[in-house]
């Protein structure tokens, strides 16, 4: 068999293999639970390194300040770990030459990081065989260091642009005048805190839009009901270590969902590279998962819009 009745048998092969996750007529391959979990797969794999926190006016992804561009990969995960170790502030990252380049000068102690990259090779041979020469192509692994530019001197770090004023959206507001647990306004982080039942904010005008404030607020608010004296959620029996990732899955799933009920478009909370990671890994142990958290989600959207509307006419 020549190489392209190879090549066109594989293609052949793959294809109907494939195809009984798309009709139900397909045989055993079909599979609804599985063929919906691989699909949220591939797109929260696709999006893992590629998000960025919602609010502050610093980018989070790591930049060369020379370049412009991000950084990708193991390298984002990488200068991520080391500007929350080493308590660096600035998101823009240099080599020592780009340093020099720009007028600046690495600080006298200070240690670099050290990042990866593959560069590509392509060599001739002949096939001692047939005689006919051959190409063959790979990559091999290569490293370089960068230094943060909280590091250096004598470059100044971009400015920030100056955002509008916050645009109030009427009617997702008004879902958020009566949450489960009470909203606190300022500081650096999004979260729920069970033990004070207070849902805390960064101030709204820090965030790139309203969507994205109103968004993370609806995903610590779907947090809120999963308190013992609401819904009472608990998912380690069934998912053991990984219940914190259901429990995140959950309160995103429900933002997304009390999103649509205003009509204003979801935007995930990428901030923690982990998020996504922890999701990946309960969905390809338990194809059930999605529907699990769907369910759950959709219980506490809910119960988020009822306590809304009791407590509005209560006070009317």
């Amino acid at each position: 068999m020549n190489t392209n009745s190879r090549k066109q048998d594989a293609r052949s092969q793959v294809k109907v293999e494939g195809s009984g996750l798309n009709n139900p007529q397909g045989g055993e391959t079909f599979d609804i639970y599985q063929q919906v979990t691989n699909q949220i797969l591939e797109a929260m794999e696709t999006s893992q390194g590629q998000g960025r926190r919602l609010w502050d006016a610093q980018p989070s992804l790591p930049l060369n300040l020379a370049t412009g561009k991000p950084y990708t990969g193991m390298n984002t995960l990488i200068l991520w770990g080391a500007a929350m170790s080493r308590g660096y502030k600035s998101p823009y990252w240099l080599t020592y030459r780009q340093a020099q380049a720009m007028g600046g000068q690495v600080r006298k102690g200070e240690h670099s990081e050290l990042c990866i990259f593959y560069k590509p090779w392509e060599s001739q041979e002949t096939n001692t065989e047939t005689g006919e020469t051959e190409t063959k192509t790979g990559a091999v692994l290569k490293s370089f260091r960068v230094f943060n530019l909280d590091q250096i001197d004598g470059i100044t770090a971009p400015a920030t642009e100056a955002r509008p004023a916050f645009e109030v959206l009427v009617d997702a507001e008004a879902l958020l005048q009566h949450t489960p647990a009470p909203i606190r306004e300022g500081g650096t982080q999004a979260c729920y805190i069970p033990s004070r039942d207070e849902i805390h904010m960064p101030s709204r005008e820090t965030f790139v839009s309203p969507e994205a404030f109103y968004s993370v607020a609806y995903h610590e608010a779907t947090h809120s009901t999963g308190h013992q004296s609401r819904l009472a959620r608990q998912f380690s029996t069934r998912f053991g270590d990984e219940a914190y990732a259901m429990e995140e899955l959950v309160a995103e799933l429900g933002a997304a969902f009390l999103c649509a009920e205003v009509g204003i478009l979801p935007q995930t909370r990428a901030d923690h590279a982990d998020y996504l990671a922890h999701w990946v890994r309960v969905l390809r142990s338990d194809r059930k998962a999605v529907f699990t958290a769907a369910a759950a989600a959709s219980k506490a959207a809910t119960f988020i819009k009822g306590h809304n509307a009791e407590a509005r006419t209560e006070a009317a």
